[in-house]
């Protein structure tokens, strides 16, 4: 599979030449921080992941497990990595076209906003996946 995408001012751009994860919707308190509502991210093997613009991108670490990556341009959030981890998660709304991806999951529902509902009927965990 190949795909593509980038931040809002295209100084940040990607290109994916491999598999992509199906789409998981995390309702964290940092993911609705950072994004406004809720993170919805693709994640693809690191070696499948070809960034132009690196430049451009601030990583900020949101914990001590793991980085968010934004375009310190015009602000889109992009990427979100575990340390130590061989893959990198995408935000989906980042992506260019159709890739072939489907939301199969939410996680951390039990910190999502009071001001919506959760009710498409795809899975949803309290909180990570093992819960």
């Amino acid at each position: 599979m190949s795909a593509s995408g980038s931040c809002l001012c295209g100084a940040v751009r990607y290109s994916i030449s491999g598999p992509l994860r199906h789409v998981t919707a995390c309702h964290c308190s940092q993911c609705r921080k950072q994004s406004g509502h809720f993170y919805a991210a693709t994640s693809v093997a690191d070696a499948n992941l070809v960034i132009e613009g690196q430049e451009y991108i601030t990583w900020y670490e949101a914990s001590d497990d793991a980085k968010r990556g934004f375009c310190k341009t015009c602000g889109s959030a992009l990427f979100w990595k575990r340390n130590g981890d061989v893959n990198t998660s995408i935000l989906a709304g980042s992506l260019d076209d159709d890739a072939g991806i489907k939301l199969v999951e939410h996680i951390f529902v039990a910190d999502k906003g009071d001001y919506y509902e959760i009710d498409d009927g795809v899975k949803a965990h309290p909180q990570g996946r093992d819960s």
